[in-house]
């Protein structure tokens, strides 16, 4: 007895539904990223397993690295309100005048390292030519003279924070490069002491547990 031959029928699959899932999905990713923005002063943190996360709020960042060679430190504040305030305490102890727009565009500014005398001419920049490599000359932190400009923001910053109504003392975070000498760590952190803060955290990079 002869076999039935059975007709093929191609088959398909309607995708209509699971590409308009999936460009709401792409759609949301990028309307709800947070673009990164560049760091003035890119440093190689040193490896830790510890994954304690810094606040959100109530932080001051000094980062500690080499540009062109030199040693070059940075200052980072947080809270707006916090910049605004430093930048005010500043402003009256240096004799320096900032415009209503320039302190705007500082208090969106989460990290910068020039003198403060050097400060107005980096806010007329670009925040693309504000970041690149070499434009950005550090903050002042002489241990000899009256040239320590980053023991004064720090001041100004802790200042801020209680004029602000903070109920919390501001917390602060040394992010040095693994490569970066120790002096140069150490002396930030003796500025830190110097105003009775003995208390800081050191940014590592996380990786994986020795076994």
């Amino acid at each position: 007895m002869g076999k039935v031959k059975m007709s093929k029928k191609s088959t398909s699959i309607d995708m209509t539904a699971m590409c308009d899932v999936a460009f709401l999905l792409l759609t949301f990713f990028i309307l709800t990223a947070t673009a990164k923005v560049p760091e003035p002063l890119p440093v190689d943190t040193p490896s830790s397993t510890v994954q304690t996360k810094l606040p959100e709020t109530g932080l001051v960042t000094i980062t500690v690295g080499k540009s062109n060679g030199q040693d070059r430190v940075f200052f980072g504040m947080k809270d707006r309100a916090i910049r605004s305030g430093a930048l005010d305490y500043m402003e009256q102890k240096y004799k320096v005048t900032f415009t209503e727009e320039e302190k705007t565009k500082f208090a969106l500014i989460d990290e910068f390292g020039v003198p403060i005398q050097g400060l107005s001419q980096l806010l007329k920049m670009s925040s693309t030519d504000r970041a690149k490599k070499g434009v950005q000359q550090g903050i002042p932190c002489d241990s000899i003279g009256d040239n320590n400009q980053l023991q004064d923001w720090i001041q100004g910053a802790r200042k801020a924070n209680i004029e602000n109504g903070g109920t919390k003392e501001l917390q602060f975070a040394i992010k040095g490069d693994a490569k970066e000498e120790y002096p140069q760590i150490k002396r930030v952190m003796d500025i830190l002491q110097d105003q009775k803060i003995n208390s800081f955290n050191l940014v590592t990079g996380l990786r994986g547990k020795d076994y």
